[in-house]
This record gives structure tokens, sequence and C-alpha cells, in this order.
């Protein structure tokens, strides 16, 4: 009979000490996948500290539009030339420092010496900025502007990246939450293939056509980098600690007791 219950108790011990030593093997690599995560987290803020600081550059052709990526142009200051279609343009919600109100997005056609494109017109959509939501309806009733030769310089931005909190746009209803170029295209009847991936966050002001006392206050691009690596890598390693020390208990505790 105590043969039986030594053997039970080894068997446990084997148990605990697998699953202790599997937890520290797996809390010890997500600690060490945090900290790289967090070498590629600080070098994505330095690179785009130092890319938003840069001279604007003309908005390159349409054939070259894929070279341009999230991970290599997000927030690159850009140039284009052509006019506005106002009559077009689509109201997003946002929720800013300023408090809840709408982006105003508008389509933009590029001019053919912007695109090389003389028998095709391209389009860029442009966030020209911020409105309070009591600025809506003056907004909608704005008089329509198609200016040419207009100069526009911004921010490239990327579509926002799906998630559980972002919801989706009613083009139906005309209500819009996330802005994404080809989406909004389609819902005015533009083409969507010739229709950019990417926008512009206009700058302050980069617009001097804008006179009106309801104007979308431009240059409130929000560059925000969560960066909570450093603390996720010190809780897995935590773990992994608090596992060891597990091991080592039951290793000693054990041994105390054959002696």
């Amino acid at each position: 009979m105590p043969t039986n219950n030594t053997g039970k108790l080894t068997a446990k011990r084997l148990g605990l000490i697998c699953f202790f030593l599997i937890n520290t093997i797996v809390f010890c690599s997500l600690g060490t996948w945090q900290v790289q995560r967090l070498a590629w987290k600080r070098d994505l803020i330095a690179a785009v500290d130092s890319r938003i600081h840069a001279t604007p550059q003309p908005i390159v052709n349409p054939s070259e539009w894929q070279k341009w990526k999230r991970e290599n142009a997000e927030y690159l200051p850009i140039q284009a030339k052509g006019h506005w279609l106002q009559q077009e343009k689509i109201l997003v919600y946002a929720n800013t420092e300023l408090g809840p109100g709408y982006w105003v997005m508008a389509p933009f056609a590029l001019a053919p010496n912007s695109t090389a494109e003389t028998n095709k017109e391209s389009i860029l959509w442009i966030n020209q900025g911020f409105v309070p939501t009591e600025a809506k309806k003056a907004q909608s009733n704005l008089p329509t502007q198609e200016l040419s030769n207009t100069v526009v310089s911004g921010l490239l931005r990327f579509p926002e990246e799906e998630n559980l909190f972002l919801r989706k746009n009613v083009p139906t209803e005309d209500r819009w939450y996330r802005r994404w170029p080809q989406e909004l295209s389609a819902a005015r009847h533009i083409d969507v293939k010739a229709t950019a991936p990417f926008f512009m966050d206009a700058f302050a002001n980069s617009d001097s056509s804008s006179t009106s006392e309801t104007k979308p206050r431009g240059g409130m691009t929000q560059i925000q980098f969560r960066n909570n690596h450093l603390s996720y890598a010190i809780t897995w390693f935590i773990l992994a600690l608090l596992n060891i020390a597990a091991l080592v208990f039951i290793l000693f505790l054990d041994q105390k007791k054959k002696l």
C-alpha cells in the first residue's frame, strides 16, 4: 500500500514539474517576443518621426501606387495637383481632442501631369480636416467648388485596419465611420479602379481656396503608437520566474521529505 501511495505522489510530482516547466518555456518565449516587438516599435516610431518632417514630395503615378505601403510610407508628406470634386464629399464621424465631429473627405482629381495618364482621371481622397458636429449641416450646404490648378499638401495615410471597435460604414444611409477610399468612391459612383488605395490628411490651410468660416480644420492628424511591449515583456518574465520558483519549491520540498 505505501508503495502505491509513493507511486501516486511521484506521478503527481512529475506532472507538476512538467506543467511548470512548459509554462516557463512558454512565458519566456512570449517575453522574448515582446522584447523583439519593443525594438521594432521603437524603430517604427523613430522612422515616422523623421519622415513627417520631410519636404512634401509629389504623389507618384498610379502605376507606382502599390510601392507605397503602410510600413514605408505612412505619414509621408506628399503634394497633389488637380481640382476638387466637392459635390461628392463625405463626412466621416470622428472623435478628436476637440470633441466629436466629422472628417471632411473630398475626392481630388489629380492633374494629368501628376498621373502621367492624360486619358484617365485618377482620384485621391483628401481629408480636408475636422468640423464639429454642429457644423455638419453648414458643411453640407457649402457651395460646390471645382477649382483647377489647386495644390494640396498633407500626410499620406492608409485606411484604418479593421478591428472589433471600428464600426462599419452604412453607405445607404450616408453614415460613415471609416475612411476607406475604395468604399467612398463606390458610394459616390467614382471609378474605384482609378482611386488611390490611400488618402491624404491635408495640412492646416494647405488649400487657400477654403475661406468659409465653417471650413474644415486641417493639420489634426493623430499620430499615435501604442507601445506597451515593455510592460507586456515584464509581465511574461515575471510569470516565468513564478513558475521557476514553483519548480524549485517542488524539487527541494521533495528532497526535504526524503531526508
